[in-house]
């Protein structure tokens, strides 16, 4: 007899359909599995086999032959014992088989029947409901089944139960949608700007990178302060739409990282050591799992201490800072990720840190800075949009009792507005590119000279040229002009602090 069962691979953060074929025939009883099994779905012949005897059915003393179709997709991991179990009870007529047409089945069994928890169950149900199925998940991951559910996902803790619900005695009642769904994000778990005390500037340039989603690169001595102003910037950002958050949900589903309660909406916050491999930054593996920079797909990631990131692994970050996602090829496939994310660097000026400090002398040498700053690559530091040094602050305004700036609701609310205008234009100033970028960026007689000189005399490149016009259109969004002014220019180059510094007016000289 033969059976079909339905169910779903993963691949990035798609979930290819598999069709699980149960073949009983005549011969030495035997059980063999074809379709590109991975060692863990090879695996699943003896955890099926244990769970089908201890849930009390019996197994078929047959030649069972189990195709995983189609052949030319790798299958990997336990998602396909329940399938396979299912295929074998229907093949010999233990279950209903036509009760199997209209779900599929994703679930890792233990000896005794229990299901477990899988990862990547939330791209799967998307999936299947396009292909118009519901989708039965381990009774684990029900909650983050939830965040898709619209009456088509079921979840069931044991093989039996499943057995009941496609018997017709105990029917499963479907997973109802999550609360978290509708959840705003949770800014109150953020740390709150106005705990910094001065640093106006640096203040100011976070602002505007979360307005029009530009990267920013802070430099400065030690303590100054500039970890505790990047892990503000989540709090001053809007909360993410609901295709932005499944997005989201679906990458960590995929990591096989939770979704925590009050952080739907929330956008991530991803600050990898600077030990951090490339694999671990990009993703990758042999079977490629997502990295940090598609962990802070729609969000921010933070890396400290910059310069002690080694260079390779730094230089691997330029293509998906430009394209919004990663593409790792093995011999076999490519899989895609989605990484639309905003950089924030945090670096010294020099290797003992205290270049340009005020009261502290720098020990380093000329040769020893310039080979300090040269881990940073110049096309690597073209992409940041925005370099502010982070000063010293005075023992008077450290002593201040509360913070001295705004809390970051009120930086929130302006940042909001500035996007809303981003949004009529149908993309964000950080992204503006061609025409869209020029249309957007007008600039009269004066305007056009200001620049031009500036290039001339920093040596920009084109573009960090483009970067300036999309950070002095971000200006004009937060004061709501429709023209961009010389102001804005000016202030938008006077964020360009480490390209004085190579045109030869330095800022952060030793």
């Amino acid at each position: 007899m033969l059976a079909v069962v339905h169910s779903r691979a993963i691949v990035g953060v798609s979930a290819p359909p598999v069709t699980v074929e149960v073949h009983l025939s005549g011969g030495l009883p035997a059980l063999s599995i074809v379709g590109l099994p991975e060692t863990g779905v090879r695996e699943s012949r003896e955890r099926v086999r244990s769970a089908l005897l201890n849930a009390g059915f019996d197994f078929p003393a047959r030649r069972i032959t189990i195709n995983l179709a189609p052949a030319d997709l790798p299958k990997e991991g336990g998602r396909f014992d329940l399938p396979i179990a299912l295929g074998i009870l229907a093949a010999s007529g233990q279950i209903p088989p036509e009760s199997l047409a209209d779900c599929e089945f994703l679930g890792e069994l233990s000896l005794d029947g229990a299901l477990r928890p899988l990862k990547g169950v939330l791209p799967a149900v998307l999936a299947a409901r396009q292909d118009q199925r519901a989708l039965l998940v381990p009774h684990a991951n029900a909650d983050e089944a939830a965040l898709a559910s619209q009456g088509d996902v079921l979840a069931a803790g044991h093989l039996l139960t499943v057995c009941e619900h496609l018997s017709g005695r105990a029917r499963l009642v479907p997973v109802p949608k999550s609360p978290l769904e509708r959840t705003p994000g949770n800014h109150s778990e953020s740390p709150d700007l106005s705990d910094v005390r001065g640093q106006r500037v640096p203040r100011r340039a976070l602002e505007v990178a979360a307005a029009g989603g530009h990267n920013l690169l802070f430099f400065g001595p030690p303590g100054t302060g500039k970890s505790m102003l990047a892990s503000r910037l989540p709090g001053i950002l809007p909360a993410l739409t609901d295709d932005a958050a499944m997005e989201v949900a679906s990458v960590h589903s995929v990591a096989g990282l939770s979704i925590r309660e009050g952080g739907w909406r929330q956008p991530p916050f991803r600050a990898p050591h600077h030990t951090a491999s490339a694999v671990a930054l990009v993703g990758g593996g042999s079977s490629p799992r997502p990295g940090e920079i598609s962990l802070a797909h729609r969000g921010v990631l933070f890396l400290d201490e910059l310069p002690e990131f080694e260079r390779r692994v730094l230089e691997v970050l330029r293509e998906p800072m430009e394209t919004g996602h990663i593409s790792i090829s093995r011999a076999a496939r490519q899989v895609n990720f989605p990484a639309r994310f905003q950089v924030v660097g945090a670096m010294n000026p020099c290797p003992c840190g205290y270049s340009g400090h005020p009261t502290i002398e720098c020990q380093c040498t000329p040769q020893q800075v310039m080979r300090y700053r040269s881990k940073i690559s110049g096309p690597l530091l073209d992409r940041f949009d925005l370099h502010v040094e982070v000063p010293v602050q005075g023992g008077d305004v450290l002593m201040q009792q509360g913070g001295d700036g705004e809390t970051s609701a009120n930086v929130r609310a302006r940042v909001i507005a500035a996007r809303e205008k981003q949004s009529e234009r149908g993309c964000m100033n950080a992204g503006l590119a061609g025409r869209e970028l020029y249309a957007a960026c007008r600039l009269d007689r004066q305007g056009e000279q200001l620049l031009s000189g500036a290039m001339e005399k920093l040596g920009l490149s084109a573009r960090a040229l483009h970067r300036i016009l999309r950070v002095a259109r971000t200006l004009a969004d937060l004061e709501g002009c429709d023209e961009l002014c010389q102001s804005h220019l000016v202030e938008a180059l006077g964020y360009r602090q480490l390209d004085r510094q190579q045109g030869g007016n330095s800022v952060v000289s030793a």
